[in-house]
């Protein structure tokens, strides 16, 4: 058993297709099998059985897959750590983020950052869910995740830095705009702009909904990310039901008002990270900037 072998089996549960992991390698089929092979015979048990749409682990290879999978992480980033300290530098901090992560919460965070540790690089991967930047976490490479924190995921710790109350945004001439806070019973009747399908927060609040006793809250139309909500309803397209990110009510929106939504549970955010005791001391550091930058009136211990 290598350390390819591992690597190639774990590649082949994640693609769950032999050639695909083949082509991500640029080598053979029959060279993917052999690894797999190589395992089971050292295991003495099968470890991926074939479906009409590609491989699968048996009841084994899933034991085996887990394992592996969060010790190759530990060792990856082992990996790096022992060759920026061989470099001398301070190497790379590479960030999954989502489209509007960096801009409400790490700008100033990120300008502090960049002047007390210029030796270190900083490297922003931008995917298009909380539940993409969990699993970029587990490619080699990326130290860290900026994701609406939801049920835990095995093999990824998350720390929660900031509850986010969920506000209403309304045009400024809407006759809701003179309300100090809006019922929830009151979103029954209004048709929202919707949150990104799938997304954590999405779900979250779908989940507030039921729990409420709210019927389904009909949309007229969906977007990619909490920015364009919030330019739609000022445009007057519709209403939005968005957590209250920083920044918002700082850089004046007269034409908007944010309503709250006490009956909504808030939306917390934070850190994401496979093990947090093998992050370099870069990614700690920049970690914890962002958190201080994020501390004021909803941090979280």
């Amino acid at each position: 058993m290598t350390l390819d072998d591992l690597r190639v089996f774990v590649a082949v549960c994640r693609a769950g297709s032999l050639s695909a992991v083949a082509r991500e390698l640029g080598c053979t089929q029959s060279a993917v099998s052999q690894h797999v092979r190589r395992l089971e015979r050292e295991v003495g048990v099968g470890l991926l059985e074939r479906q009409s749409r590609g491989v699968v682990p048996t009841r084994a290879g899933r034991v085996l897959h887990q394992a592996a999978e969060e010790g190759m992480s530990g060792l990856d980033l082992a990996l790096r750590r022992l060759a920026e300290i061989a470099r001398g530098d301070g190497g790379v901090v590479r960030i999954a983020t989502g489209s509007v992560t960096v801009r409400h919460f790490m700008a100033a965070a990120v300008a502090e950052f960049r002047r007390q540790h210029p030796e270190v690089s900083l490297e922003f991967r931008t995917e298009s869910s909380s539940h993409s930047c969990v699993d970029a976490l587990r490619e080699p490479g990326l130290d860290l995740a900026w994701v609406t924190l939801g049920a835990p995921v095995r093999g990824v710790e998350q720390r929660p830095v900031v509850r986010l109350p969920w506000v209403l945004a309304v045009p400024a001439a809407d006759e809701l705009s003179a309300r100090e806070r809006i019922e929830a019973a009151d979103l029954a009747g209004l048709r929202l702009i919707g949150l990104p399908e799938g997304s954590t927060s999405r779900i979250q609040l779908d989940a507030a909904y039921a729990r409420l006793g709210i019927p389904a809250v009909a949309s007229d139309t969906s977007v990619a990310d909490w920015d364009t909500a919030i330019l739609l309803a000022e445009l007057g397209v519709g209403h939005a039901i968005v957590p209250d990110l920083p920044g918002w009510r700082d850089h004046g929106r007269p034409g908007l008002r944010f309503i709250p939504v006490p009956e909504l549970p808030p939306l917390t955010v934070g850190w994401a990270a496979r093990r947090w005791d093998t992050l370099s001391p870069s990614a700690r550091a920049f970690a914890g900037t962002v958190v201080r930058h994020n501390a004021p009136s909803d941090a979280l211990p």
